[in-house]
């Protein structure tokens, strides 16, 4: 069985929920994920709006007040996911049919890429729209157990 067994996945988006659950714990299956990302076992896709959205949430003073962060820190880590990842272009764009602009956004990065996952804790925000484009969704949690991967 090599590293590249074909029912793991390869490339995911990540909603905002799971940037910010990484940042609130080291233990959690999110964390994980973000570990297999920096160690390129994973491709994470991002949209420029998708990585702008991620270090708004991010600077939030709650999510500040939650993982206690300086501003520097944050804008290094965006940096270094902005490396890691995959930029996705977006030539479809798709009438909005979720509850809220910012899964909306999501939503067209997994679309335009082509993901073999979306990852998040929300399943309920994406269901139908991931119904009718095929995109599977997936916990993080879940994810990795299907990835092979157990925390």
């Amino acid at each position: 069985m090599g590293m590249d067994h074909d029912d793991r996945m390869k490339r995911v988006v990540l909603d905002t929920n799971v940037l910010t659950a990484t940042f609130r714990s080291r233990h959690g299956a999110s964390f994980a994920i973000i570990q297999m990302v920096a160690a390129r076992r994973l491709t994470m896709l991002l949209t420029t709006a998708l990585l702008l959205e991620y270090e708004d949430v991010l600077k939030r003073s709650e999510q500040v007040a939650a993982h206690g962060l300086p501003t520097a820190a944050i804008d290094l880590v965006i940096e270094q996911l902005a490396a890691l990842a995959e930029p996705v272009e977006l030539h479809y764009r798709w009438r909005p049919q979720l509850g809220d602009p910012k899964d909306e956004m999501v939503m067209e990065a997994a679309i335009n890429s082509r993901a073999d996952a979306l990852v998040t804790h929300n399943i309920r925000d994406f269901d139908i729209a991931a119904a009718r484009f095929g995109i599977r969704l997936l916990r993080p949690g879940a994810f990795l157990e299907l990835d092979g991967h157990e925390q």
